[in-house]
């Protein structure tokens, strides 16, 4: 695997735990309520997906090699970005704090 293949992996696994592990709207904008709902949540990784999936095509594209994906494709990096927020989810909803 290339530099730019492990460096979307490791921008997508950054990206799917940034709406866990803060309290900001994508980590920058500063919102009323003192802790983001879950909705806010999903609505952040869903939006962060993209982001991470635009710039793994713009990769591609600069690579030179790009290659027409399907729905399939689009279902398995959706859910594998999912896995990837696993340990941001599980820091913020299922440790314990006091």
């Amino acid at each position: 695997m290339s530099a730019a293949g492990w460096f979307i992996v490791l921008l997508a696994l950054a990206g799917a735990n940034l709406p866990f592990l803060n309290q900001r709207l994508f980590g920058v904008v500063p919102l009323r309520a003192e802790k983001k709902s879950a909705w806010i949540r999903i609505g952040e990784l869903i939006v962060l997906y993209f982001i991470v999936g635009a710039l793994g095509f713009l990769l591609e594209a600069r690579a030179g090699n790009r290659f027409e994906q399907g729905w399939q494709f689009y279902a398995i990096t959706f859910s594998l970005f999912i896995v990837f927020a696993f340990p941001g989810f599980t820091f913020q909803y299922l440790v314990k704090r006091r």
